[in-house]
């Protein structure tokens, strides 16, 4: 498994001090270009550069830990609101992903694929996401959308910056739905403004907690300085918390189709740059006044081909894999990349 450190090759210094700069920075609004009204979703265009090998110093690498590499892209457009992408979700088929920016943008599209290496991406629209009044988010201040989550065809979406969770029925209405806030544990409004929800599961029904909606904080921290997490609704809601290790953030989680919790993880330094892990974690574990911890499936650094990892999606192959989609967040800059990576999870 990658674990070790590596030095910092040179021709990435400049996205470390990029990732630094980003790190200091407040969210930028979007702006609503329709105040009165709810502009309609815009076809754009995103052209996609293959990635042949996660680990460029050895190409023919197939196997990183747990994981096995299937493919991956460089995404960029030039469409304006394009990057920032915080969160993702793949259609059963693996084909179609539904991803939310920070400036609060819904980004949908397909997968073109390579037998099993993505290839490309077509049929791309954004839209903004639309609050209960009809107006974008963004324009009352609700921006930083930083976790997703699915629950047939209704979809919820976290608001770091204000502590919300908005809830939307995507089945009826797709991307002009308007969110609906819920309510939430009282704690959740007590989080650090930059570190609040970060990532939102809905457990399947017939999984135990079935119907629960799980949220994570990227680094609200309870007095043993673990991560707090929360069960809201669904058999058994209460507060818990996820064992912070060696400094990482979370930044996502998704659910595999045996009924695992897995965390995506994140953590910067100058020294070392960005780096990124993956944990599993039973959902047996997963209890109010729990702390849950689990199995690294994979750690890499920048020496990889990785940027600021922050979403993370599951779904099963037709060949019955199942597929782990990861996503970056670009923070808009130019020195940074949007990157998509496709791994084949590896049964135990």
């Amino acid at each position: 498994m990658p674990t070790g450190r590596r030095p910092v090759p040179p021709m990435h210094r400049a996205v470390i001090a990029a990732l630094a700069a980003a790190a200091a920075l407040s969210a930028v609004p979007a702006c609503a270009e329709h105040p009165h009204g709810a502009p309609p979703p815009i076809q754009i265009e995103v052209r996609a550069k293959p990635i042949a090998a996660f680990d460029p110093r050895d190409p023919h690498q197939r196997q990183f830990g747990a994981l096995l590499f299937r493919g991956g892209l460089e995404l960029t457009s030039p469409h304006r609101d394009f990057g920032g992408i915080s969160a993702i979700r793949m259609d059963r088929d693996g084909a179609r992903f539904l991803a939310l920016t920070d400036k609060a943008n819904w980004l949908r599209a397909r997968i073109l694929y390579d037998g099993d290496a993505p290839a490309a991406i077509a049929d791309a629209e954004m839209a903004p996401i639309l609050g209960p009044d009809g107006r974008p988010l963004a324009s009352r201040g609700w921006y930083d959308a930083e976790a997703l989550a699915e629950d047939g065809g209704t979809v919820y979406v976290g608001i770091e910056r204000v502590h919300q969770i908005v809830r939307f029925d995507y089945g009826r209405h797709g991307l002009l739905a308007r969110g609906q806030p819920i309510a939430l544990p009282p704690q959740i409004k007590t989080l650090p403004r930059n570190q609040g929800i970060e990532a939102l599961v809905v457990v399947p029904r017939g999984l135990p907690l079935g119907g629960a909606l799980l949220a994570i904080s990227e680094r609200g921290l309870e007095a043993d300085g673990n991560i707090l997490g929360w069960l809201i609704g669904g058999p058994s809601p209460g507060g818990f918390a996820v064992t912070r290790r060696d400094d990482f953030d979370i930044t996502d989680a998704a659910m595999s189709p045996g009924g695992d919790l897995l965390i995506l993880e994140r953590r910067f330094s100058l020294l070392r740059g960005p780096e990124m892990r993956l944990r599993r974690i039973a959902l047996a574990k997963v209890r109010p006044g729990a702390t849950v911890d689990g199995a690294v499936l994979i750690t890499a650094d920048i020496g990889y081909q990785i940027d600021n990892m922050e979403g993370l999606a599951v779904h099963r192959s037709a060949a019955g894999d199942i597929v782990l989609t990861l996503v970056s967040d670009d923070n808009f800059s130019p020195l940074q990349r949007t990157l998509l990576l496709q791994f084949t999870l590896l049964e135990p």
